[in-house]
């Protein structure tokens, strides 16, 4: 009995530790990125005499309600027209299919070159499209956007300057929430994307710690995909995948902030679960195909532990669901072992890891409500705890439950 109750204590340390090692990871990024903040910014590059070529890749499948509005957007980006090509990497099933070929008609007959890439099968779904499109083109840059994105008309003339840098083999902008207003379920995405994109990528980036190509809203240095090994579809996020084998071939990343490229939060639950499935299950598979090398890498040891925290974030949902689950028997043990109790008292004090978390939350809504108050923050943050567990947040700022 000594022996079970021995190991349910380890098991139980091990995760306090492992959440309180993800907390302080989220500390030091939220320090660097509020370092960075305080910087005077860097005057942006000069625009190219001579401006790159760039395929604009718009990967959709079932997408009856967006695909023209997103057609349209990339339509209507301002480029020069010699040098902008569109592809609609359609592997719909449904109406999308004509929707999508007529508003591309249009669009060609206005003198837009804009293609409708269709595959006999969708293979290796998203990655899948990407890595056939490719060769479909021989553009020296690939900018990427869901169905659900719309980006402005200046996010090209924006982000390709940056490409003067031969070394640079991405530009990631910051993703804006077109319904954020929607739902208090929209409100919450909006609170916790926010954090990502104003401290953990500007963090990163300050610290000179790899970040990652978020799926869409950026630019791809055609060299870059294909030196780092293309798509490939062996994992859920082929986003992530790409961007760590990249950067472990030395290519530099570049995060802008300031370029916001506009789209839609999921509005129902449902489409969240999928994305939330895809995201942890994704993330779980990079961190099983990349965390070996990057910790045999020469890299320095803080990017190593940032790399680690970083791939394996979701694990720290895993490690709250043991603390809940071991929190029941270990309350019988503290009663039965007296002799325990100094261990007990010990382990209160990893209460603190959530001090880390609620800076490094609060940061992220500071940059992006620099004119709010405490309150609307503290609602927030209460609420995206509460809500798996049935609470609501009225629009009058009360907690209810069901």
């Amino acid at each position: 009995m000594k022996e079970l109750e021995i190991f349910l204590l380890v098991l139980y340390g091990l995760c306090l530790t492992f959440i309180l090692g993800f907390s302080l990871s989220q500390l030091q990024l939220t320090r660097l990125a509020r370092r960075a903040y305080r910087r005077p910014a860097l005057p942006a590059p000069s625009l190219p005499a001579d401006w790159p070529s760039v395929t604009v890749q718009l990967p959709v499948f079932n997408e009856v309600n967006v695909i023209e509005r997103v057609i349209d957007a990339a339509a209507a980006l301002a480029y020069p027209h010699d040098k902008l090509h569109i592809q609609v990497l359609d592997d719909s099933t449904d109406e999308t299919v004509a929707l999508a070929a007529a508003r591309i008609a249009w669009h060609r007959a206005q003198g837009i070159h804009i293609d409708h890439v269709l595959r006999s099968d969708r293979e290796g779904f998203k990655a899948g499209a990407l890595k056939h499109a490719l060769i479909c083109t021989n553009a020296e840059l690939v900018a990427i956007f869901d169905a659900d994105f719309v980006p402005e008309p200046d996010f090209l003339m924006r982000t390709v300057p940056y490409f003067s840098d031969a070394a640079v083999g991405v530009v990631q902008t910051r993703w804006a929430h077109l319904n954020e207003d929607y739902s208090l379920l929209t409100e919450l995405q909006a609170f916790a994307l926010n954090a990502h994109f104003y401290v953990e990528q500007v963090g990163r980036l300050a610290g000179g710690h790899f970040i990652n190509f978020n799926g869409t809203g950026g630019v791809w240095r055609r060299r870059c995909i294909e030196e780092s090994g293309g798509w490939q579809s062996d994992t859920l996020t082929e986003d992530l995948d790409l961007s760590y084998r990249a950067q472990l071939r030395n290519w530099q990343f570049v995060y802008l902030p300031q370029v916001v490229a506009p789209a839609e939060l999921p509005a129902a639950m449902d489409a969240l679960k999928s994305q939330q499935f895809r995201w942890t299950k994704g993330g779980a598979e990079t961190a099983r195909k990349h965390l070996g090398s990057v910790l045999r890498s020469g890299l320095p040891f803080s990017t190593k532990l940032q790399a680690t925290f970083h791939l394996l974030n979701s694990t720290v949902f895993l490690a709250i669901l043991i603390l809940s689950v071991l929190s029941v028997p270990l309350v019988f043990v503290r009663q039965h072992s007296p002799e325990l109790e100094l261990i007990f008292e010990l382990a209160s004090v990893f209460l603190l890891t959530l001090l880390p978390l609620v800076f490094y939350y609060y940061s992220a809504w500071r940059y992006a409500n620099p004119e709010a108050r405490w309150g609307p923050f503290c609602l927030s943050f209460c609420c995206s705890w509460l809500y798996p567990w049935g609470w609501r947040c009225t629009t009058q700022g009360q907690c209810c439950w069901g």
